[in-house]
């Protein structure tokens, strides 16, 4: 079952990296609450990474607790967020092309 929460922790690293992405090309977050963390922290990037660690925390929650059909469809949720990420990056970039 620590796999799941292997899982989890590398689609949080993939949502951070893609986010970073799209930062970087003017595109602004569209989650209201990680967009609060970003505003309200010393950078947008320390602000996601709060995000994201309390992410992980609530994914070892899960864990612990025995929630393993939740962490399994919050990956498979994550999942495609991140191949939504990178589709939407490709055809960003494919207009720069």
């Amino acid at each position: 079952m620590t796999s799941l929460l292997l899982q989890f922790s590398y689609l949080q690293v993939l949502d951070y990296l893609t986010t970073i992405a799209f930062l970087l090309l003017g595109v602004q977050e569209g989650n209201p609450l990680v967009r609060l963390f970003m505003e309200h922290a010393p950078t947008p990037l320390w602000g996601l990474a709060a995000v994201k660690g309390l992410a992980l925390l609530l994914g070892l929650y899960c864990l612990r607790a025995g929630k393993f059909r939740l962490l399994s469809r919050v990956n498979v949720m994550f999942a495609i967020l991140v191949a939504w990420n990178m589709v939407a990056l490709i055809l960003g970039a494919s207009k720069f092309a």
